[in-house]
């Protein structure tokens, strides 16, 4: 039972609060001249079915069996078929749906937190029109204080998210059933043929309907994403006999009560409360939304560790804010962006109707970037025959490329945000994946490989001091440049000398037995290769300590470390284009030290200039 609470705190606060605007959103493109009873059944129906399919099928009986490790997410997908794609060009693509698919995720991230707290604190002029013009301040005041509190962590608010949802779900049943009672015919908008009927009379404006109807499946991608957190079966369990029976009993409700007064389209979730009891859905409606806002801000900062870890982004500050929980992060350079992102969204919009339009495209476009890897798992990992796979997914990618093209028709009334920031990020990350491959690529070429320097050592008649150096090398076959540069101008060695390599992995954890490889390479001279996973984050010092382990004496208060400052210059003949070269100079000087993200203390680390052409 505290699992499923905990899925229904986590998982589900982004669905769970899509009923404040969804079913109101879709019928809204069909109220111009009335909406009649079998509209409303139609619209009921194509998201009773976009629940089914969509979240039901796609993602819980499907998606959720394609685990990397036990760890779901976009980035997690990307990582299991990198392994399994055959050749370098099947690779590359393969990288470039898993950067397209975190970049959207960022720009649904930042969109979520906007529209959830508007939706619920409209409530406030359905309660008395008093309180409209409260709205936007009173957003504005819960965003800021949500995004401040960042830095506590989740894990001392997260007691309280899955009881709250709980009562959540369960308010949300109720509301529907009582008005379902008063008006029975509306569950027969669970029968397809209304959303066939729908669709065929409507033909393009149905399309176009598309747009918000998938709305109502927003935050589907969290199911996979926090699969490592819960696994997989309590989330399908909370889904199958909670949330989707809440949520579809809802919409009916909703759907009975328009059914019975079109006039109730004003705002016809809180309407389905009686009067005196709106005030206090206002409040618990504001709750929810903000744990669905917060679990939208965990897994952004999550997605972009995981970024960082695969080489995606540059360093970032990452701070731990539970000595017991590793996923518990916080990212403030992230935070900061999102809350300046969040904002400008309220104060641009200024409500949830207008937000609708620019939500949607992030979402869907995750969802087929999602579903495009998955065909590629479900092939050559579980070796499902091409002839399933096609029927099985080439319909729900119909699905999902249908959503997305709704929305696309929403570009010039909002949709372009997600875009511009889906397209920011993507050449961000893009930029920065290229440049460290350039720069490896330069630091091989430039280097001596480190057997020739062992071979010529003895004969050197270099002088040994006391102490440990440790040199950080991204090549551990290769000298450091470090380490040549202090040859040449201190012209000493130390009497002990370890050369350490963090190798990020895809997979989400380096079990310990994986962590450390230690060898000696010469009397005094050993390599160490740190292994970590794109769920943890490195802690040098920590695992250096850990040599004694090995046989390898290591005394902290003796070793200097030793590493390489990278400024980057244009080569002669230069092999990325001059502004992405400044945007990945950019970047490289705006990262986060390697002092900070290793956890390397600054007293002990001398840092030599190095001069590379890209």
């Amino acid at each position: 039972m505290p699992l499923l609470l905990g899925v229904l705190g986590v998982v589900y606060g982004d669905i769970g609060t899509s009923p404040l605007y969804a079913l109101r959103a879709a019928l809204l493109h069909f109220s111009a001249d009335g909406i009649e009873r079998w509209e409303i059944l139609g619209i009921l129906s194509l998201i009773i079915w976009a629940l089914i399919l969509t979240v039901t099928v796609k993602y819980v009986l499907l998606i959720l069996r394609a685990d990397n490790k036990g760890e779901g997410g976009i980035l997690a997908l990307m990582a299991l078929a990198q392994r399994i794609a055959g050749s370098d060009r099947s690779r590359r693509a393969v990288m470039l749906l898993g950067i397209t698919g975190a970049a959207l995720f960022f720009g649904d991230g930042i969109i979520t937190p906007a529209i959830s707290v508007l939706s619920a604190m409209e409530g406030l002029k359905v309660a008395s029109p008093v309180f409209e013009p409260m709205i936007i301040p009173g957003s504005i005041v819960i965003l800021i204080a949500l995004f401040i509190v960042q830095y506590r962590g989740t894990g001392s608010m997260g007691a309280i998210f899955g009881p709250v949802m709980a009562l959540w779900f369960g308010v949300l049943g109720l509301l529907g059933i009582v008005e379902i009672l008063r008006e029975p015919e509306v569950l027969s908008a669970i029968s397809p043929h209304h959303a066939i009927a729908f669709c065929i009379h409507y033909r393009l404006a149905a399309f176009i309907a598309f747009g918000s109807v998938v709305l109502a499946v927003t935050g589907a991608e969290a199911l996979y994403a926090d699969m490592g957190h819960f696994g997989r079966r309590p989330i399908q369990l909370a889904w199958s006999f909670f949330v989707l029976p809440a949520l579809a009993l809802n919409y009916m409700g909703q759907g009975a009560l328009l059914l019975s007064d079109a006039r109730a389209l004003d705002n016809p979730f809180f309407l389905l409360a009686p009067e005196i009891l709106r005030l206090p859905l206002v409040v618990l409606a504001t709750a929810a939304t903000i744990i669905a806002s917060q679990a939208m801000i965990s897994g952004a900062f999550s997605i972009a560790r995981q970024c960082i870890q695969l080489g995606f982004l540059p360093r970032l500050t990452v701070r731990h804010t539970s000595e017991t929980e590793e996923g518990q992060i916080y990212l403030p350079q992230i935070n900061f962006a999102l809350l300046a992102g969040v904002l400008v969204l309220v104060l641009s919009f200024h409500t949830s109707d207008s937000l609708a339009a620019a939500y949607g495209i992030a979402v869907t476009g995750t969802f087929v970037c999602t579903s495009l890897l998955a065909v590629l798992v479900f092939r050559r990992q579980f070796h499902w025959p091409a002839l399933g796979v096609a029927l099985v997914f080439l319909p729900l990618l119909v699905l999902d490329s249908a959503f997305f093209f709704s929305n696309v028709l929403k570009i010039p009334e909002g949709g372009w945000v997600p875009l511009v920031l889906g397209a920011g990020l993507f050449t961000l990350m893009h930029t920065w994946k290229r440049g460290r491959d350039l720069l490896f690529s330069r630091f091989r070429q430039d280097s001596l490989p480190l057997k020739s320097f062992l071979a010529r050592l003895p004969q050197s008649r270099t002088l040994r001091v006391p102490g440990i150096a440790v040199f950080m090398t991204g090549q551990a076959d290769y000298v450091p440049n470090a380490l040549l540069h202090n040859l040449k101008h201190n012209k000493v060695l130390h009497e002990r000398v370890v050369f350490v390599t963090v190798l990020n992995e895809d997979v989400p954890q380096a079990g310990p037995g994986r962590r450390r490889e230690v060898t000696e390479l010469a009397p005094g001279i050993h390599r160490v290769i740190l292994r970590y996973g794109f769920q943890e984050s490195p802690n040098i010092p920590r695992e250096l300590e850990a040599l004694n382990q090995h046989g390898v004496a290591f005394e902290a208060m003796q070793a200097s470390y030793f590493l390489g400052r990278e400024t980057l210059v244009a080569a002669v003949v230069p092999k990325m284009s001059h502004w992405r070269q400044w945007l990945f100079t950019l970047m490289s000087r705006n990262a986060v030290p390697a002092t900070e993200f290793f956890r390397i203390p600054s007293d002990r680390v001398v840092e030599l200039g190095v001069r590379v052409a890209i």
